[in-house]
């Protein structure tokens, strides 16, 4: 098996309810839970990534654009900033927190962090450094093939497939395992992903 798969920031503050909450988001982590379960076999390794900011700068703001700045969000420590409920009970053993002290949107920014802990600034540029990151580890397992899946399709999702392929990984999106912050954003992220050749499919 030379697979991987990436369950991307399904946590509660993008669902439903959320801070920034994406509509369908709930639905879209219990069909990625259902994936996994039917599936894992099929992977070499699987891993989550996490929006967790601690200070994220300019990243949060009180007046946000939406593009560049947006409400607070993925606060660490927080119950909205752990996974959604449904991939929590799955037993992934590989998480990936981002965002600590600045804007990320692709799992390829973070650093393997199994704890809940709130980092320090020099522990997260430390484990970055010491190279813990999700291209190491995919490397690492020899993994060539990454299917990507999660919350949102048109930000963190296609940020972290664009890097996935970046790095020559042979990269796949599931659409029934992803949604996008708006209709007009998803074509866009598609059209992206696609010219820069991520197969975009239906899970099986």
């Amino acid at each position: 098996m030379s697979k991987a798969l990436i369950v991307v920031d399904v946590q509660p503050t993008f669902c439903e309810g959320g801070e920034l909450g994406v509509e369908g988001g709930n639905a879209v982590a219990e069909r990625i839970a259902d994936y996994v379960n039917a599936h894992r076999g099929e992977y070499a390794y699987i891993a989550t990534t996490q929006d967790w900011h601690i200070e994220p700068g300019a990243h949060w703001s009180a007046e946000p654009d939406f593009v560049d700045t947006w409400p607070k969000h993925g606060a660490a420590g927080t119950p909205n900033a752990e996974l959604h409920p449904a991939i929590k009970v799955l037993g992934i053993e590989h998480h990936f927190k981002k965002g600590q002290y600045s804007a990320a949107y692709s799992g390829f920014e973070g650093i393997e962090d199994n704890t809940d802990r709130i980092q320090t600034r020099e522990e997260v540029d430390y484990a970055q450094s010491a190279g813990k990151t999700l291209s190491n580890a995919l490397k690492t397992v020899g993994v060539s093939r990454v299917d990507v899946v999660g919350i949102a399709e048109s930000h963190c999702v296609k940020d972290t497939a664009l890097d996935a392929r970046k790095l020559s990984f042979e990269v796949t999106v599931f659409e029934d395992l992803t949604v996008p912050v708006s209709e007009e954003l998803g074509v866009a992220a598609r059209k992206q992903m696609a010219a820069a050749g991520i197969a975009l499919v239906e899970s099986r």
